[in-house]
């Protein structure tokens, strides 16, 4: 209970602090977002560009967690994770502080499930991720970010967010491991201590979801029966 309550909290402050106390919006912030959206970069600050594009992989990640998690959950992960993609942790987190704890997988994996699942996924969002960082790192202008960071409302909560979904995946984090069989606080807080690459790389190394027959065979039980 206590956890849900400073989920819920936590919520209404960030969207209280992104609308009423975060810096100005400007004008030019919808013409930013278009040319981010479509790649026509030239004039950005790579970093701004960086930090853009890795909040697309941050969705991926807790999809990864949140799907498999959602199937035994009263309410249903996919409206808050697809809402992440364009609002990130404002979407998320009703998500997680609405579920309960979840430490099994019941059924099959689908088809979506198993791409999600599969370390594959996890090795192409970490290198997709690690590019990113290289470039923005490399070739961004950090003078010029904290001034927009400072001014800029988008550019502001952008970055705020980004640090929330780094500092939120271990609410998921236990669950998912407890799932695959990994119960190491040791290795849960390695994960959740080193931002963004830490989940990434679990995903790249996590053990594959068992799946639970338990159903088919009560079904082919009821089958027999009749």
């Amino acid at each position: 209970m206590l956890r849900k309550v400073a989920l819920f909290s936590l919520w209404i402050g960030l969207i209280i602090y992104a609308f009423f106390l975060a810096p100005p919006d400007q004008p030019d912030t919808f013409e930013l977002i278009k040319k981010l959206s479509i790649g026509q970069w030239q004039g950005i600050n790579p970093l701004i560009i960086s930090l853009f594009n890795l909040m697309g992989v941050w969705p991926l990640a807790y999809s990864a967690l949140a799907f498999t998690d959602g199937r035994s959950q009263k309410i249903p992960a996919w409206p808050f994770a697809t809402a992440s993609f364009g609002v990130g942790a404002f979407a998320l987190l009703p998500y997680l502080f609405l579920r309960e704890p979840n430490q099994e997988f019941v059924g099959k994996k689908n088809i979506f499930i198993k791409l999600l699942d599969s370390r594959v996924t996890g090795i192409i969002l970490t290198v997709i991720a690690s590019i990113l960082v290289a470039y923005g790192v490399q070739g961004g202008n950090w003078q010029d970010f904290i001034q927009q960071w400072q001014t800029n409302r988008f550019i502001h909560v952008m970055s705020l967010d980004f640090c929330l979904l780094c500092i939120l995946f271990p609410v998921l984090l236990g669950d998912d491991m407890a799932r695959r069989g990994w119960k190491n606080n040791q290795l849960f807080w390695l994960i959740s201590l080193v931002p963004l690459l830490g989940p990434l790389i679990y995903l790249c190394v996590r053990p594959a979801l068992t799946e639970d027959n338990a159903t088919d065979i009560a079904k082919q039980q009821v089958i027999v029966n009749s």
